[in-house]
């Protein structure tokens, strides 16, 4: 079953969240955008509040939280009810999809690389942008997970994981960066993204549909 209970109860903590760490979430913007395709439909799964996708441009989403999809329906977002595992979309569907931190709290990941390869047209790209586990932001994470509204039921990866899943579901990885350098309350100015991983604790992963 979807994790939404915290989503549905305190969006506007959550929202408070990327105003109180306003340069984190630019810095992850810019790194997204750096790898992000410049043309084509794209689809964001797990939408959330659209805060993410009406701040890139994608007009597509999907989300099963139902205080969320409002929210980025109010940001302008065609968003519509929907888990990553059953995706309520047609085959080859879009040019690309984004996924932010929603891979944490899919109940199976791999059928949610299955359905996103399904809904992507032949040579169509994901992007997966993701707190890695073994990052110092990972790390701080996992220590207060249980104590976190969030990330209390959440599952974390490490890169060398979701490349694994992606290779697994018909992916081939195109492209990795790599942003967030500093413990999140020393960001106070835009991080620009690095290519790579280990370094930053926010990593971007480009994928192309393989065949």
């Amino acid at each position: 079953m979807a994790i939404t209970e915290p989503f549905d109860k305190h969006l506007d903590e959550y929202e408070k969240w990327f105003d109180d760490n306003r340069f984190v979430f630019l810095s992850e913007l810019e790194a997204i955008r750096s790898v992000l395709p410049k043309t084509g439909k794209g689809v964001e799964i797990g939408v959330g509040s659209g805060i993410f996708a009406s701040k890139l441009g994608i007009d597509q989403g999907c989300d099963p939280s139902d205080i969320m999809l409002h929210k980025a329906i109010e940001r302008g977002i065609n968003a519509v009810k929907g888990i990553a595992e059953n995706l309520p979309y047609q085959n080859q569907s879009f040019d690309f999809a984004l996924m932010v931190t929603t891979i944490c709290f899919v109940d199976d990941p791999e059928q949610s690389y299955k359905e996103i390869y399904r809904i992507l047209k032949q040579h169509g790209h994901l992007i997966v942008g993701f707190v890695d586990r073994e990052s110092p932001v990972g790390k701080e994470y996992l220590k207060i997970k249980d104590k976190s509204v969030f990330y209390k039921d959440a599952r974390f990866f490490s890169n060398l994981e979701i490349n694994s899943l992606l290779t697994r579901n018909g992916f081939n990885i195109n492209q990795t960066v790599q942003t967030i350098f500093k413990p999140l309350s020393e960001v106070k100015e835009i991080q620009h993204p690095e290519n790579g991983y280990k370094k930053g604790s926010f990593v971007i992963i480009k994928a192309i549909k393989n065949g």
